[in-house]
């Protein structure tokens, strides 16, 4: 799969350092880990605004989609069109569908379809790919 925004490994790095992006963000936004439960900064973090991709600042989520989903990553209900792809996973011996940036490709996490009543979705997204715009979302 090809992505708009493209970088070498080196340049993600630097950019990721550049930000001040967790040290755990270039794992997991490039090698697709996941950040422990309940330890990312967003899981409990319930500000309006809006969350966009770490690498490249593509906004991913509005502060009104987000909601507690008890799994400790944060979570949200539906996402800007257009701005996630899907891809199927099989690692860990399941089948999950895995979310990356539509615009350069980095992991965000994964989406399940045991969300709320209005899309059924329930996005599970590590903090470490993310980043926050306060405003109103």
């Amino acid at each position: 799969m090809t992505f708009p925004i493209k970088k070498t490994d080196a340049e993600w790095q630097a950019l990721l350092q550049s930000k001040g992006a967790e040290p755990v963000a270039w794992q997991v936004t490039r090698h697709a880990a996941t950040e422990r439960a309940f330890t990312g900064k967003y899981e409990a973090h319930w500000a309006d605004g809006s969350y966009h991709c770490v690498c490249c600042g593509a906004k991913l989520f509005d502060s009104g989609t987000k909601f507690d989903a008890g799994c400790g990553w944060p979570s949200f209900s539906e996402a800007v069109p257009g701005s996630i792809k899907e891809i199927v996973d099989r690692s860990h011996g399941m089948v999950r569908t895995e979310t990356v940036c539509a615009q350069c490709g980095a992991h965000l996490g994964h989406v399940f379809e045991d969300g709320p009543a209005s899309t059924g979705l329930r996005y599970c997204m590590n903090s470490a790919s993310l980043d926050f715009e306060p405003g109103s979302s």
